[in-house]
C-alpha cells in the first residue's frame, strides 16, 4: 500500500529500485533539510537512511502511508536534526575533555561561503529547536503553516508564533553582525 502511494509521485526519469521508498527529489530535500538543521556533512547519510527506516518501519506496522511523503520525511529529517542538536549538547555537558577534543566549528575549507550564509547559518544555530525547526520546515523544505501544524501536532497559531519570534530574533542577529 505504502509503496504504491510513494511511487505515485514518481517521474519517468526516477533511478530509484523498488525498495527505495524515497524518490531522489525527496531525498535531496531530505538531506537539505538536515543540511538546515545543522546536521554535519559527513552524517547526511546517515540521516537520509534513518528517514527511509522510519518510512518502511511505518509501512510494515500496517500504518496508512502519509498523505504527503515528501511533507512526511521533511518533519522526519527535521525532527532528527532536533535529536542530533540534543544528543551535541549532551555530549557538550560530558565535560571540558569531550569538548577540547572536537574541532572547532568553522567554514569548511576549500569552500567560498558568504558574510550572509554564515550570519543566517549561525543565527539558526542559536534559535531554540522548536524555531529552528519551523523556519527550516517553513522556509527551506516549503511547507506551509498549515502541514508544519498539522505534522509537529501543534496549533497553527504556535507555528506562527515561533516563526515570528524566529525571524525577529534572526533578522536582530544579521542586523548585530551588520550583515544587513
Amino acid at each position: 500500500m505504502l509503496r504504491g502511494r510513494i511511487r505515485r509521485g514518481r517521474g519517468p526519469s526516477s533511478v530509484a529500485t523498488d525498495d527505495d521508498p524515497l524518490d531522489a527529489a525527496q531525498e535531496r530535500r531530505v538531506r537539505a533539510v538536515l543540511a538546515l538543521g545543522g546536521v554535519p556533512q559527513a552524517d547526511l547519510p546517515d540521516g537520509v537512511q534513518q528517514v527511509r527506516l522510519r518510512l518502511l518501519e511505518r509501512a510494515a506496522s500496517g500504518r496508512e502511508a502519509p498523505r504527503d511523503v515528501s511533507a512526511w520525511a521533511a518533519v522526519v529529517a527535521s525532527n532528527l536534526a532536533m535529536d542530533w542538536h540534543r544528543a551535541k549538547r549532551r555530549q557538550e555537558r560530558l565535560g571540558e575533555r569531550l569538548a577540547a577534543l572536537r574541532p572547532a566549528e568553522t567554514a569548511p575549507s576549500g569552500e567560498e561561503t558568504s558574510l550572509l550564509s554564515l550570519a543566517v547559518a549561525r543565527g539558526l544555530d542559536e534559535l531554540p529547536d522548536a524555531q529552528r525547526q519551523v523556519v527550516v520546515l517553513r522556509f527551506y523544505a516549503d511547507l506551509p503553516v498549515r502541514s508544519i501544524a498539522e505534522q509537529l501536532g501543534v496549533p497553527e497559531g504556535t507555528v506562527k508564533s515561533r516563526l515570528h519570534t524566529a525571524v525577529r530574533a534572526l533578522r536582530a542577529r544579521l542586523h548585530e553582525d551588520e550583515v544587513v
